[in-house]
């Protein structure tokens, strides 16, 4: 009986055991379950003001862990069994970022197989960023818009976000973007510099980031180790007095509305006046979703009016109203061509502006220099859909 009763006690103090490692494990794996999903959200803080120095040949590789595109982190260890290691720092906004995009992602593709691993850092401030540097881009360099551009672009190489205190790329030291580091198997600094020589996407191969890989690749010193890049500077963290300085600039412009008739909104719609891209949105101060989104429209002028692009905006409140539209507009900052139509009759501007709306507002119409709608929409709008849109129209273009 003794023996029983010492048999249920081992069997009874086993259970518990167990049921206690097994909560354990389950508390465990929950734990880095709730670490790995958590999502990055970025948070930019002004940097002090530094000098900055490009790392140098020969050096090693600073260390980093930052978040990617992906939602994993990535950190140099994670590419230490390799031949080589590039590390090319660019991002989403750049003209010339976006001409070498192919390209990066062709030499991605042809050298991989040697042996070779590759990230992209985007080392600019979203603090540091104007409207007006973002005339060549659908994008900012925001972590979440990051994202869209591996998507809309297929990147093969994970792409990484420095942007919230830049202490990454402080080490490295790029001065515009694309910028360039090789390093070889040992991770020490071999080649910094351009891809090539010509911008212009087709017209060249990344020949010297492809020699300089070669001869990394063959145990060998690249013959020409340090070359120049060229592209858009680094937006660092405490550039912040131009972005303030723009803010002010834009803030201070005068902002009017002037009455349009029917042949004055005709002359808007058959934009045969100008040699831009006219972007017209017809709103009310009535109307919700209009005044909820029009602050957007702004920031598009702001984007693209040093382009082949205008924005016009014209309002459908009852003419006698017209102090109240301009008194929006003064809030928003609308320093742009401000319209109000001269007559009460509704339907009357619905047939001006097009016989084929049914007069729901908003309206947004992007019209070319011959009077084609390349683009309209009732409703809302989805501001990436219409930023690619402008960006990709031959007027405009993401690269020089």
């Amino acid at each position: 009986m003794a023996n029983i009763l010492k048999l249920i006690l081992i069997f009874s103090l086993f259970f518990v055991l167990s049921c206690n490692n097994n909560g354990n494990r389950k508390m465990e794996t929950d734990a880095v379950e709730t670490d790995t999903m958590q999502p990055f959200v970025q948070d930019p803080q002004p940097v002090a003001e530094q000098e900055v120095t490009t790392l140098a040949i020969g050096e090693q590789a600073p260390d980093f862990r930052l978040p990617a595109t992906d939602g994993k982190y990535y950190s140099l260890d994670d590419f230490n069994d390799k031949e080589a290691l590039v590390v090319i720092f660019t991002c989403n906004h750049c003209p010339t970022a976006q001409a070498y995009e192919k390209r990066i992602i062709k030499v991605v593709s042809d050298y991989k197989s040697k042996g070779v691993s590759f990230v992209g850092i985007s080392p600019n401030s979203p603090l540091g960023l104007l409207y007006e540097e973002l005339g060549y881009s659908d994008l900012n360099d925001d972590y979440e818009e990051m994202k869209i551009r591996v998507k809309d672009m297929s990147y093969n190489f994970p792409y990484l976000y420095d942007g919230d205190d830049q202490a990454v790329s402080l080490k490295y030291g790029p001065v515009a973007t694309p910028h360039v580091f090789v390093f070889d198997k040992n991770q020490k600094l071999a080649y910094r510099g351009r891809l090539d020589t010509v911008e212009k996407p087709g017209s060249a191969n990344a020949e010297d980031l492809r020699e300089a890989l070669d001869f990394v690749l063959d145990g060998k010193v690249p013959p020409n180790p340090i070359t120049k890049t060229f592209g858009c500077s680094t937006k660092w963290g405490w550039k912040l007095n131009m972005k303030e300085k723009a803010n002010k600039e834009w803030n201070e412009k005068e902002v009017t509305i002037t009455e349009v008739d029917e042949a004055g909104i005709e002359k808007l719609i058959l934009n045969q006046d100008s040699d831009q891209l006219r972007l017209i949105n017809v709103w009310a101060t009535w109307c919700g979703p209009c005044v909820i989104e029009y602050p957007e429209f702004i920031k598009l002028q702001r984007m693209y009016g040093a382009r082949a692009f205008e924005f016009v905006s014209i309002s459908a409140d009852n003419p006698n109203h017209s102090d109240r539209a301009l008194k929006f507009l003064k809030e928003k900052n609308s320093a742009v061509d401000n319209f109000i139509f001269s007559n009460a009759d509704k339907y009357a501007l619905i047939e001006a502006i097009d016989p084929d709306w049914n007069g729901a507002l908003p309206y947004t119409m992007l019209i070319d220099p011959y009077g084609n709608a390349i683009w309209k929409h009732q409703g809302e709008v989805d501001f990436y859909e219409l930023k690619k849109v402008i960006v990709e129209t031959e007027m405009i273009g993401r690269y020089f």
